[in-house]
């Protein structure tokens, strides 16, 4: 009897307080999606918004709601926004010094044939993506991808599908970019194991939905391209002499490629010392404090101002000009990444964790399926695969609690995973291919759309089977 009436007790617990937590997250999400999606309401205005009807249906008082918010903001900015600006500057002395326009030349250069594009697309693709946002790799990507079709003879879509497949897996599963960080500082991941695996992962992802798909893609969509997009030569924006002179002293290939994979290098070197070394160990201690992500990227920014900027015959002043340049266009971003962390915030300590937690184990459902499924519900609603990172990264965080630092790891890549799933018009990213390969709606959903649910699906698998055996 006793042990009915505890279950009657407990069934009668979850029948109330924590029904109504459930409910409140679910009317927060919903009307982030209806602010996004049907009234046009910037995505920082909707997670402000949202946070405050999910504290509101959950029975917050204003002044809990408002500190809840504050804190998430503040320490998810903390946590996150200084390594996304090094990760914008970073790229940007990589675009402006011509290190880039290096890389694309020396792949294509060596690619030795036809058949031999599509892969080299994808290798330029993952290298100019591992420091830039995905729609800045887009629009550097757009004139060559456009340039070697053309020369080639090739379909538009055995070239730009691999590009896309490289830039877009990198931008959902690898750290420095923002998703990722975001995850991986609310689910209290590690950051150099998350990066382990998301490599891991991310190559046999790319292979399958690049240039595997690409060949796919090539028969079913054939692609005019914009005829004012399709250019001679890579597009180099030669504004003054100062600009040529940088053109024709672009850092060598070896140079850009080492200082690209400079931060990637330091932090899988933490990852190994913290699997491999002893904890008290001087080589432990050395390798964990220039692994971390600040300093990882610190050092990469600095080292690049001398291998990029002034190897491309930067002075002082244009070197400054350029990180300076880095910081306007990710404003935006950084202030929807740290409103997320308010939302994420306002979820714990309203008690929805908690109320998920307990749901999640009564029905017996996988940590890493719970946190795809929540990220690909937000993904399909919202077309922001940032968003959908950051809102599922709050739902799931407190079932991470239990988890072993390699399966912690696999969740924040089921959730990234998750937010890449079917792009389709609700989505920016969906819009930008459409318009720069010249496709109809019909078309890109053929294409860009099946090729991210794709990369969802692939690295998904290779999440779960991961994590049978690690």
């Amino acid at each position: 009897m006793t042990a009915l009436a505890h279950g009657a007790l407990a069934a009668s617990a979850w029948s109330g307080h924590d029904t109504r937590l459930i409910v409140a997250a679910l009317v927060g999400i919903a009307a982030i999606v209806v602010l996004i999606t049907q009234l046009k309401v910037h995505p920082l205005l909707a997670l402000m918004l949202g946070s405050g009807v999910l504290g509101a249906v959950a029975g917050m008082s204003l002044d809990k709601l408002i500190i809840s918010f504050s804190n998430g903001l503040g320490a998810t900015v903390a946590s996150v926004g200084v390594l996304i600006a090094l990760g914008a500057m970073l790229g940007k002395l990589l675009a402006d010094s011509g290190g880039a326009d290096q890389i694309v030349d020396t792949i294509l250069a060596r690619a030795g044939g036809r058949r031999a594009l599509p892969w080299a697309m994808t290798l330029i693709a993952v290298l100019i993506g591992l420091p830039m946002f995905f729609e800045i790799g887009l629009v550097l990507l757009v004139p060559v991808v456009l340039l070697v079709a053309k020369r080639s003879g090739q379909p538009l879509m055995r070239i730009g599908i691999p590009a896309l497949a490289g830039l877009s897996v990198l931008h959902g599963l690898v750290p420095p970019h923002p998703g990722p960080l975001v995850a991986i500082s609310t689910v209290k991941a590690d950051l150099g194991v998350t990066l382990a695996l998301g490599l891991l992962v991310a190559v046999p992802t790319v292979v399958i939905a690049g240039p595997m798909f690409g060949r796919v893609a090539a028969r079913w969509v054939d692609a005019t391209p914009p005829a004012d997009l399709v250019m001679d030569e890579p597009a180099d924006l030669v504004t003054d002499e100062k600009d040529e002179e940088a053109a024709a002293r672009r850092p060598s290939f070896a140079v850009t490629v080492a200082t690209v994979l400079l931060p990637v290098v330091l932090m899988l070197g933490k990852a190994v010392a913290d699997i491999w070394l002893g904890k008290n160990g001087p080589l432990r201690q050395v390798l964990d404090a220039i692994g971390t992500p600040l300093f990882a990227l610190l050092a990469a920014v600095v080292v690049a101002m001398f291998t990029l900027g002034r190897s491309a015959g930067f002075d002082r002043e244009r070197i400054s000009a350029t990180v300076a340049d880095s910081l306007p266009p990710i404003a935006s971003v950084l202030l929807i990444v740290g409103a997320g962390g308010g939302f994420k915030q306002t979820l714990v300590d309203s008690g929805v964790g908690n109320a998920i937690t307990h749901a999640a184990q009564g029905a017996n459902l996988s940590v890493l399926l719970l946190g795809w499924l929540v990220a690909v519900a937000i993904r399909l609603a919202t077309g922001s695969a940032t968003v959908a990172t950051i809102s599922a990264a709050g739902i799931a965080a407190p079932l991470a609690a239990g988890l072993s630092t390699t399966h912690t790891a696999l969740l924040v890549l089921a959730i990234g995973s998750g937010s890449l799933f079917f792009s389709h018009v609700n989505d920016a990213g969906f819009w930008l291919v459409k318009e720069y390969y010249g496709m109809s709606v019909g078309q890109t959903i053929k294409s860009w759309s099946l090729m991210e649910t794709i990369i969802s699906v692939v690295s998904m698998v290779c999440i779960l089977l991961l994590s049978l055996v690690l």
